[in-house]
């Protein structure tokens, strides 16, 4: 590196939050960002460590940390972006919601504070786009094969550019009215702006990509004349089938799965046309979030910003310790207790809590009647939840928000008509090339692997639309 040792003078810096006073009369973006010249001192800190165990083990997209770093370190951002962009197709997505699996695993981590590997990914980026250097990526020449990708989330995108730079001609079909999956309607504004998803989609239109909106393969058109149409088909459909909370009085109104919370949000963001669900809306009401996950932690935010009386997250699993447990050593993913943005914003957590049944009247919830547990482990090895005499309580609520995960695909229609083979459990079955057991039939990202990160969702696109090419050329 430039500054020998300077991770031992040099302390980590975070950029914050804007103002909460601020920042939760809006929905723009609560990051701040650090100055170019500050950055450039942060990615001094990287140790140029014999074995970077940020490029090796933390990175799904094998990003080459320490040599971008170095670039940035010295100014030379040209040269840090096409570094970045040799390995990251859109590093303007994971610089901002990626938990920073790199960092992580960050040698520097190991005995202090790892280096701001997501903040310099982010400004590196930035800085190309600022500049004009993010060009379209045009093939040279395209072949005459063709591949339709069902789905525009990280995954379907990714195999999209990816296909498309090897010559194929590549159509995406989305249900949705905008392209971008869960990028555009999962994710909040406040922590996404969907200003750089649209950048991104443009770019992909300029590279010769098609896009067909409100097209529901297996609904509106079927699967088999996309199949016939196309040499391939890329399923990128996500894991879409949310957790439900099986207890007495579920039929109660004013109980919503999160992802659907969160998408009536964005889409009234976006300014689209439709009409929205006026009870769920958190204005004026008692929240109860029931997962204590990133959605979650999203319908916190989301809630205060509509006007929520209180807000209330319950997880049935323990909460996070404050520093590594033996059991979790470095250079694993640091499993810690983590505070969002929007948890600082205002809400009470409560951790190993279950929900027992819910209270209603008049056809509306009320309340949820709820009990501590305490985690035992059985005679098989494994842990599970038993409720603490006597800790029964009673938790109010107007609005209960369902962020418990999600459970497979829903897309039973597509997998009926291509006759995909299944596992017990409903899960799509394919090799270690992404091959279903459907001819030509590939599968990426949550569908196949269940709910994700981003980030690895990206990678799977992109190793998967390698494989569909070498089939096809």
């Amino acid at each position: 590196m430039s500054q020998d040792k300077a991770f031992m003078t040099i302390p980590r810096v975070d950029p914050g939050y804007r103002s909460k006073e601020e920042r939760v009369h809006d929905y723009k973006p609560v990051a701040k960002e650090l100055a170019p010249e500050a950055l450039r001192e942060q990615a001094l800190r990287c140790m140029d460590c014999g074995v970077p165990f940020c490029h090796g083990m933390g990175c799904p997209l094998q990003n080459v940390i320490p040599e971008f770093n170095h670039a940035a370190s010295i100014g030379e951002w040209k040269k840090a972006l096409e570094i970045l962009l040799s390995t990251s197709p859109f590093p303007e997505f994971t610089s901002v919601i990626c938990p920073a699996l790199c960092e992580g695993s960050c040698v520097n981590g190991l005995n202090g504070d790892s280096v701001s590997i997501r903040e310099i990914e982010h400004r590196i980026i930035e800085t190309g786009f600022e500049n004009g250097w993010v060009r379209p990526n045009v093939p040279a020449q395209h072949l005459e094969k063709a591949v339709a990708v069902i789905g525009s989330g990280p995954s379907g995108l990714a195999a999209a550019e990816m296909l498309n730079r090897q010559g194929i001609h590549v159509t995406v079909y989305e249900k949705a009215q905008y392209l971008g999956g869960l990028l555009r309607y999962g994710i909040p504004d406040f922590k996404l702006d969907k200003k750089i998803v649209e950048r991104r989609i443009a770019l992909m239109r300029e590279e010769g990509i098609q896009f067909e909106t409100e097209v529901e393969v297996g609904k509106d058109i079927s699967p088999e004349y996309v199949l016939r149409k196309n040499d391939a088909i890329i399923l990128a459909c996500g894991a879409r089938k949310p957790r439900d909370l099986n207890v007495p009085g579920r039929d109660f109104s004013g109980i919503y799965f999160a992802l659907d919370f969160l998408t009536q949000q964005n889409r009234l963001n976006g300014a689209e046309v439709f009409s929205p669900d006026p009870l769920l809306n958190a204005n004026n009401k008692r929240v109860v979030v029931i997962g204590g996950g990133d959605t979650g932690s999203d319908c916190i935010g989301t809630a205060i910003r509509q006007g929520a009386i209180s807000v209330t997250q319950i997880e049935i699993m323990p909460k996070p310790p404050m520093a590594r447990a033996q059991t979790n050593p470095w250079p694993e993913w640091p499993v810690l207790f983590k505070e969002t943005s929007s948890h600082k914003e205002g809400c009470e957590r409560r951790w190993c809590v279950n929900t027992l049944e819910v209270i209603g009247s008049n056809g509306k919830v009320k309340a949820l009647r709820c009990v501590e547990v305490e985690w035992v482990r059985g005679a098989d090895g494994r842990m599970s939840p038993v409720a603490k005499a006597g800790s029964e309580f009673i938790l109010e609520a107007d609005l209960v928000l369902l962020a418990m995960g999600f459970t497979g695909h829903a897309i039973p229609l597509v997998v009926e008509a291509l006759n995909l083979s299944v596992d017990g459990r409903g899960t799509i079955i394919r090799d270690s090339s992404g091959k279903t057991s459907a001819q030509d039939v590939y599968i990426v990202g949550d569908v196949a692997s269940g709910p994700s990160l981003v980030v690895r969702a990206i990678a799977d696109g992109i190793r998967v639309a390698n494989q569909c090419v070498q089939s096809l050329i």
